[in-house]
């Protein structure tokens, strides 16, 4: 689904709003009635939930991913649970990148177990009894802030520091997956993503409406020899706001002849990406693509497209620490 536009505008109270506004707060109480009905699985071992309160890509895979890399180098064994969006597994099953495809497991835990071990379950509990079983002493519970099936330790809320909470309306009539002020109070942590310019806006906009402690961080191109300078590219993605990642190509000097952006988690058919393979030939262009989107591509493509790796840098990492600590990781 693409967002609607007004979504990021100030409120205004229109028509528009007052007519979406019943079903607000409808989309609020069924969320609030799903916390509150069940009492989540209290685990043998630390759970830090990195979750949002926006629909849509605000940055958890990256945060995801610094996490595990910041774990390792405390020398933690983290392992990851997902229920595994897009992707037809039920689980618990463990994520075999050699054997498991996108279809199966979702391209986000497909991309996530080539960094630690990665479990898929739709019932999270259950994946949280399989983690038990392994060699790990910290679970990271990806994208379950608003799941109570697992009792969570410590919870990061992600926002896209560009976009913030957007109007602060619940859906339908915002981008919000329930009142911020309601979610703000489970959380521990407020991480936000983007460049300083970003950062410092939404600190005028929305400093004043957080009541937890806040990080911030960026997202920065792993320099892997690959000289995007001059190049020319069409690039695509199918993830919650592709214009991040075609900003981010241009930082690095590719000259974008043609962009394409998927719904959020579309599957790479040969059909699709022998269209898409045509069209860059007729303009002399190389496809490019996201990590995320790089694990649904067929076999027959992945040598014909790059990916633009990205790693999240988190600025307050003695901030980070002392969460950490505060729950017994250290």
């Amino acid at each position: 689904m693409k967002q609607p536009h007004f979504w990021y505008l100030p409120f205004q109270n229109t028509l528009r709003d007052k007519l979406l506004s019943p079903f607000s707060r409808l989309y609020s109480t069924a969320t609030a009635r799903r916390l509150a009905k069940t009492q989540g699985y209290r685990m043998q071992m630390p759970v830090i939930c990195v979750g949002n309160i926006n629909v849509g890509g605000t940055g958890k895979t990256p945060t995801a991913i610094a996490l595990i890399q910041h774990l390792q180098e405390m020398g933690r064994k983290p392992v990851l649970l997902s229920r595994g969006y897009g992707g037809t597994l039920e689980g618990p099953a463990l994520i075999d990148p050699l054997k498991h495809s996108a279809q199966e497991a979702g391209d986000e835990p497909l991309l996530l177990a080539a960094f630690a071990p990665c479990i898929v379950s739709k019932d999270r509990a259950a994946g949280a009894k399989l983690a038990e079983t392994m060699d790990a002493d910290v679970l990271i519970l990806d994208d379950g802030f608003q799941n109570p099936a697992v009792a969570k330790d410590l919870s990061i809320v992600v926002v896209d520091a560009t976009l913030g909470f957007g109007n602060g309306r619940v859906l339908p009539a915002g981008p919000l997956r329930e009142p911020l002020h309601v979610g703000l109070m489970r959380a521990d942590l407020v991480l936000s993503i983007g460049s300083d310019n970003a950062q410092a806006q939404f600190g005028e906009t929305w400093g004043h409406a957080l009541s937890v402690p806040r990080l911030t961080g960026a997202l920065e191109v792993l320099q892997m020899g690959m000289d995007f300078d001059g190049l020319k590219c069409l690039a695509f993605a199918g993830i919650g706001h592709p214009e991040k990642f075609y900003a981010t190509l241009r930082s690095q000097g590719a000259e974008l002849v043609k962009t394409i952006s998927l719904a959020d988690h579309q599957p790479l058919s040969d059909a699709l990406m022998k269209r898409l393979e045509i069209e860059a030939d007729a303009l002399g262009a190389q496809l490019v693509t996201t990590e995320k989107d790089a694990v649904r591509l067929p076999n027959t493509f992945r040598q014909k497209v790059l990916t633009l790796p990205v790693r999240l840098k988190i600025n307050e990492q003695d901030k980070l620490n002392q969460a950490l600590k505060s729950v017994g990781i250290d």
